[in-house]
């Protein structure tokens, strides 16, 4: 019987990450700036990843792999239906017309972008605004457009998805609460969506309910030693990544892109494979301390793209990193029941633990040589 489960668990860890191949880096997103501010009428900034655009309209025209700025201006006016089709504003009620002003290329962590300014009819002091937003969910359910809008009161954000279609804004001050609320939301998706923080966290649990014995992973005897080995773990991890996010949120401290992300790549593959030939034991905590150091750097990354409103600074840092942390909660309340049972079996020791975590450590390879080579060797990897 033993058997028969590890196979079946060993295929859907198989499936598992062929579904998350896509997820390696960072999910599909395209960023919208709504301002209320530049002048009379609103005005529209709109941040659309050219592989996205490229997947829905075939912008490659010579199929060479590469989408020249020249092949992006042959299709301008395709694209500018494309997405106007798809987003929709109105100010008290009354559907606002977007002309598009300029284009230009620009680079998001994740790659390149095309930048679209849109002038609208609409008046910036109306009340309400109403935003309906339905790109690319046809294609990715997974993405997601992520909203800022600036006003005289303030700035706020959103995030569209296929569950929130469409959002309302009051052109007013927004509470601390309503700001906290908004960034929170940001936190929990992100963690939710991002795969390499997740493994790295996982593999560093997966022997939390086992003790090493003379060479080998046996069960542990004791729930009350489980619960505080996670608690270190994943305390040193919060506290190392909120120092991190925080110092780069606040301009005190920046890393490039690409370091971040090849080292979060490479601490997966660390943290997987020392659950193999076991280096660092009960001080894995020490471990989940350094590199989630490098992993608040990749955090922040995400913070710089949905736009840290200056004026709205610490709700948006709090309530993001409460979002990240509650998320992380979550990860970690279903990761025990689910573990504590199977502890003793060969399925955990051998299935889950043992070709679980090579099996993380082959994808997290394949990330660190794509990251910090500038490649694609799997063809849907961010």
């Amino acid at each position: 019987m033993d058997a028969v489960w590890l196979r079946r668990l060993l295929g859907a860890l198989l499936m598992l990450a062929a579904s998350t191949v896509a997820w390696a880096h960072k999910p599909s997103d395209s960023y919208l700036v709504v301002d209320a501010t530049a002048g009379p009428t609103l005005q529209l900034r709109w941040d659309i990843a050219l592989r996205d655009l490229d997947y829905a309209l075939e912008l490659d025209a010579n199929h060479d792999g590469r989408i020249t700025w020249a092949e992006v201006r042959a299709r301008q006016d395709v694209i500018d239906a494309y997405a106007l089709q798809r987003l929709s504003l109105s100010v008290d009620g009354k559907a606002c017309r977007l002309h598009p002003v300029q284009h230009r290329a620009d680079s998001h962590s994740d790659g390149a972008y095309l930048v679209s300014d849109f002038q609208s009819d609409c008046p910036s002091d109306g009340r309400t605004l109403v935003v309906a937003y339905r790109l690319f969910f046809d294609l990715d359910p997974l993405h997601r457009g992520l909203l800022r809008l600036r006003s005289p009161q303030g700035t706020r954000t959103a995030v569209l998805g296929p569950e929130t279609l469409q959002r309302s804004f009051t052109l007013a001050q927004p509470s601390m609460r309503a700001q906290v609320a908004e960034y929170f939301v940001h936190g929990v998706w992100h963690i939710w969506q991002g795969i390499d923080h997740i493994l790295f966290l996982l593999s560093l649990l997966l022997p939390s309910v086992l003790l090493r014995r003379e060479g080998a992973w046996v069960a542990a005897p004791r729930l009350r030693g489980c619960l505080a080995d996670i608690l270190r773990v994943v305390t040193a991890f919060t506290v190392a990544h909120s120092i991190t996010l925080s110092l780069a949120a606040l301009g005190l401290v920046m890393l490039p892109s690409r370091l971040v992300e090849s080292t979060i790549a490479a601490s997966v593959v660390l943290a997987a494979l020392n659950n193999v030939w076991p280096v660092v034991g009960e001080g894995r905590w020490v471990v989940a301390f350094v590199f989630g150091l490098i992993h608040g750097f990749g955090f922040a990354s995400v913070l710089a793209d949905l736009g840290l409103p200056r004026d709205a600074l610490v709700g948006a840092l709090v309530g993001f990193n409460l979002g990240v942390e509650a998320g992380q909660l979550a990860i970690v309340l279903a990761f025990i029941p689910l573990a504590w049972p199977w502890r003793g079996s060969r399925i955990y020791r051998t299935g889950v633990l043992g070709a679980g975590s090579l099996l993380v450590a082959v994808l997290a390879g394949i990330w660190l040589v794509e990251r910090a080579g500038n490649l694609r060797i799997l063809p849907f990897t961010v």
